[in-house]
């Protein structure tokens, strides 16, 4: 068994996914476990929980897991929105004693180092990248290394879409079609089937009631993809509202850096685009056409902890063809 040289860890709200990775770019161990958010459990607890799934991917890689298991730790963990969160993390992590040297940055970072290569003139990986998954997030790299980021805090900062302001939306539709204060739309139809009650409002009801959580509500984005697909015109102009936010976002970002749009990689990831609703793909490919001519979106075909592996091989110093073992172990895989 080969010696991992990065833990690579990707921390989200309600999953996290870890791998050992060795120098040359072979997967050694990888493994999916429980959220890790130091939002909802604190960086301490955080940490407990993330140390029980780095034992459990070391013992799996054969490494021993009560000390160091690699060089360097790659952690993109959702919640770190901040500067001096990012700090706090990067020095628990390291007092774990994992690796020799350990990075925390925002979860954004791993969807743009997933979807772009490291090939070409600039120094580092460079572009956009928008996660919209639960919530929507947007990161923008220049090639020189300077970025441009948001808070990403919901509706305080401004944000709009995601899983949940979607199916917010569904609901805030459904329901005023239902009670007569808004257009006719087949999304109460779909949405009270999908959950096997008579109607949109029995929905509501249990959602108040706590017999549905806000949890079970994000299911509603493929519900919503279908009517819109249907013709429903309130389906279909959620879809391309949410087509515009996530554009909006990319070519904001790019303005702040002073990134020319043409060439440009937008990189997309999170559940919600990695589905790949071909209207929801369709309205953002001609709106970017139309604000940033020549930029280049595309669906990241890797996940997420392969983007933090792959900032950990750059961190070390690994080339091209570390990449490219590790983008073939995960497509193989």
């Amino acid at each position: 068994m080969a010696d991992a040289a990065v833990l690579a860890i990707d921390g989200g709200n309600s999953k996290t996914d870890v791998a050992l990775v060795a120098a040359d770019g072979t997967l050694l161990a990888s493994l999916r476990g429980p959220g890790a958010s130091q939002e909802e459990h604190g960086v301490e607890n955080a940490m407990r929980i993330l140390g029980d799934l780095v034992r459990s991917v070391a013992s799996q890689a054969g490494v021993r897991g009560d000390g160091a298991v690699a060089r360097h730790t790659s952690a993109c963990l959702a919640g770190a929105d901040l500067p001096e969160e990012e700090a706090e993390l990067t020095a628990a992590l390291r007092r774990q004693g994992w690796s020799e040297s350990a990075v925390a940055v925002n979860d954004t970072f791993a969807v743009l180092r997933a979807g772009v290569l490291a090939a070409g003139d600039a120094d580092r990986p460079w572009g956009v990248a928008v996660t919209c998954g639960a919530g929507i997030n947007c990161v923008a790299v220049a090639p020189d290394g300077r970025t441009a980021r948001y808070l990403a805090l919901g509706t305080l900062t401004g944000d709009w879409g995601g899983g949940s302001g979607l199916s917010e939306a569904v609901m805030w539709h459904s329901m005023r079609a239902e009670d007569g204060r808004g257009p006719v739309t087949a999304l109460s139809t779909a949405v009270a089937k999908h959950f096997g009650l008579p109607s949109a409002t029995d929905v509501a009801i249990a959602v108040h009631k706590g017999n549905l959580g806000y949890d079970d509500l994000l299911r509603l984005t493929p519900v919503l993809f279908a009517v819109a697909a249907a013709g429903d015109p309130v389906a279909r102009d959620l879809v391309r509202r949410q087509a515009d936010e996530i554009c909006l976002m990319a070519v904001t970002a790019m303005g702040r850096l002073g990134l020319a749009p043409a060439g440009t990689p937008v990189v997309l990831g999170g559940g919600l685009l990695e589905a790949r609703d071909p209207a929801l793909l369709a309205a953002i490919g001609q709106r970017l056409a139309a604000d940033a001519p020549g930029a280049v979106p595309r669906v990241v075909d890797v996940p997420p902890v392969a983007g933090a592996a792959l900032l950990g091989l750059d961190h070390i110093g690994a080339g091209p063809a570390a990449e490219r073992r590790l983008r073939g172990g995960y497509r193989a895989a």
